[in-house]
């Protein structure tokens, strides 16, 4: 694990300062043109991906990723000139969210996106923000403690997501008799569980302990199982928007330089009792390259 993460970090480290000095040979790119042009920028929102992407009471987009991004907002609109800057929320989803910034509609996607080589082949990725882990979450009572016990059960895995495929992958190596049944979206997922149409949800760790921290009865559920995996998230970007991606990287190495990235992190974790993980300290500190 240790040596994923410094390998992760010198990956980020070579991106973002590629990034910027790409970005010092020119003043402009396509995203940038179109946030002037339009004077507001298209933020994508998850409405179920707690505690990053989701709908508060109110029916407002909240949540870590969107915090960071409107700091994001807050910098573009300076480095801009802009006197006034418009941010404009658009729902996104699994299905759709890479297809939205691919073509421009969204400006800078803000959820849990897991950075993958496929994935950087039709978007960009920003520096890392969180590391998470694929896990399981169950019902407190099934007796169920890691992937092998659900043979002979079903999960429940969100369509066209990482932790689907790695899922689909280990129960076929391992020749696991486990009823895959798919789900759009969190909220799907854990409703499947808490009704026991299924055994067991799978997703990144961080949002199963945010649905189980949402639950009416919390103590119901238990996240569980050894992590099937290290995967870091980043804002997803149009290909190829180095001005503008310079200006992302450039915020959240401002935030983890002055301390900032570490508050915002306990404000929507802490609660959840989940304190900062050594590797996502490890990956606070390297992103935090000076200006």
């Amino acid at each position: 694990m240790k040596g994923r993460i410094v390998a992760l970090a010198a990956i980020c480290i070579s991106a973002a300062l590629g990034a910027a000095s790409t970005a010092a040979a020119q003043s402009s790119d396509a995203v940038v043109d179109r946030i002037k042009a339009k004077k507001s920028i298209a933020i994508g929102y998850r409405e179920a991906s707690i505690p990053f992407s989701y709908i508060d009471a109110q029916g407002k987009p909240t949540g870590y990723s969107s915090d960071l991004c409107v700091k994001v907002a807050q910098t573009v609109k300076s480095a801009l000139g802009l006197a006034e800057l418009e941010i404009k929320w658009v729902p996104v989803n699994l299905q759709n969210r890479i297809p939205l910034v691919a073509n421009g509609t969204v400006d800078i996607s803000c959820e849990s996106a897991v950075n993958t080589v496929g994935r950087q082949a039709q978007v960009d990725f920003s520096s890392p923000f969180f590391i998470s882990s694929t896990r399981l979450l169950v019902k407190s009572k099934s007796g169920i403690a890691e992937l092998a016990d659900l043979n002979g059960k079903s999960i429940a895995l969100p369509i066209n997501s990482v932790p689907e495929r790695l899922i689909k992958s280990l129960v076929e190596r391992d020749k696991l008799n486990i009823r895959i049944v798919p789900v759009r979206d969190n909220s799907e997922g854990f409703l499947a569980l808490s009704t026991d149409r299924v055994d067991a949800f799978s997703t990144d760790d961080i949002l199963l302990f945010g649905l189980r921290g949402k639950a009416p009865s919390p103590t119901d559920y238990e996240v569980v199982g050894k992590p099937l995996s290290y995967d870091s998230y980043g804002f997803l970007v149009q290909k190829n928007s180095t001005v503008f991606l310079s200006l992302v990287n450039a915020t959240l190495a401002r935030l983890a330089r002055e301390g900032e990235l570490q508050k915002v992190y306990q404000k929507w974790f802490e609660p959840l009792g989940v304190p900062l993980s050594v590797p996502l300290a490890t990956t606070f500190q390297i992103i935090g390259i000076p200006e």
